[in-house]
């Protein structure tokens, strides 16, 4: 068992980078599945589909709100909208999960019964440990104490500030997932205490809907890698570490193209092929 934190590096995550071969189709390039968004929070899903196309995935599916599929496909029409094959499934971003509908519930629990690698966001993140196939979930502070403690895991927003690591290795333990732990330093750990952390390069990070790019780039990830996926489950978190590296260096081309200032999450998303085209070159 890891007992220090490694910090993830450009050169690590070069490593989980696939570029498409002569023989690839969209299939085998994988297949990502959405179900995220909400009539309130529609941008989630916009943010997480454009995040997936942009890291490089085969192919899309969303399952959602017909207004919120519309506000998807509007932005990224080669989007393909409804349930069938996938390799991966990216669920919970821009959901409350107090207002879940039974439809949506119903595509939230078909989803998880699919057996592939699954990504729980924000308002799935209260559904981890109720399937088995390979999980990682992507909590901020309060997330991570509100999961503890729906788990009889007592824990507070101060205890887990001051000590986010401990937290997030508890947490992947207790709960047998990946755990990506958001914040200016992202912790990623897995249940066996393997430990990656990544730092952000900017704190322009710290904006609405960067989650969701997020969330869309390891869904990407877990897609493009579900035959390394299929024969070691770990695979996830040196995945779920790639990932946090890729948007973080996004958001820092991102705003130096800006001056260094402000960077929006979409602007976030719009680098990621930069990032990505950058890693498979050097």
């Amino acid at each position: 068992m890891a007992t220090e934190w490694r910090t993830w590096t450009e050169s690590d995550a070069r490593s989980w980078i696939r570029a498409p071969q002569a023989d690839d189709d969209k299939y085998s390039r994988g297949v990502l599945g959405v179900v995220t968004g909400s009539i309130e929070y529609p941008g989630a899903a916009v943010l997480g589909v454009e995040a997936a196309h942009r890291t490089g995935t085969g192919l899309v599916r969303y399952v959602g709100p017909r207004t919120v599929r519309r506000a998807v496909l509007d932005r990224r029409p080669e989007t393909v909208a409804g349930r069938g094959r996938v390799q991966a499934w990216l669920l919970g971003s821009g959901i409350d999960p107090t207002r879940r509908s039974f439809m949506l519930l119903g595509d939230l629990q078909h989803a998880l019964a699919d057996g592939v690698p699954v990504v729980l966001d924000s308002g799935a993140l209260d559904l981890v440990g109720t399937h088995t196939a390979p999980t990682v979930i992507t909590p901020h502070l309060r997330e991570l104490v509100r999961v503890l403690n729906a788990r009889e895991i007592r824990a507070s927003l101060e205890e887990v500030r001051a000590a986010p690591g401990e937290w997030a290795t508890r947490a992947a333990a207790e709960l047998g997932v990946v755990v990506l732990l958001k914040g200016a330093t992202t912790h990623v750990c897995d249940p066996s205490g393997n430990r990656r952390t990544v730092l952000a390069p900017t704190h322009w990070l710290a904006t609405a809907g960067t989650g969701d790019v997020l969330a869309g780039v390891l869904g990407a990830l877990a897609a493009t890698h579900h035959r390394e996926l299929s024969r070691n489950a770990e695979t996830l978190t040196d995945l779920a570490a790639t990932a946090a590296w890729v948007q973080g260096e996004a958001a820092l081309r991102a705003s130096t193209a800006r001056g260094g200032g402000p960077v929006t999450a979409l602007d976030v998303a719009e680098a990621v092929p930069d990032v990505v085209g950058t890693l498979l070159a050097s």
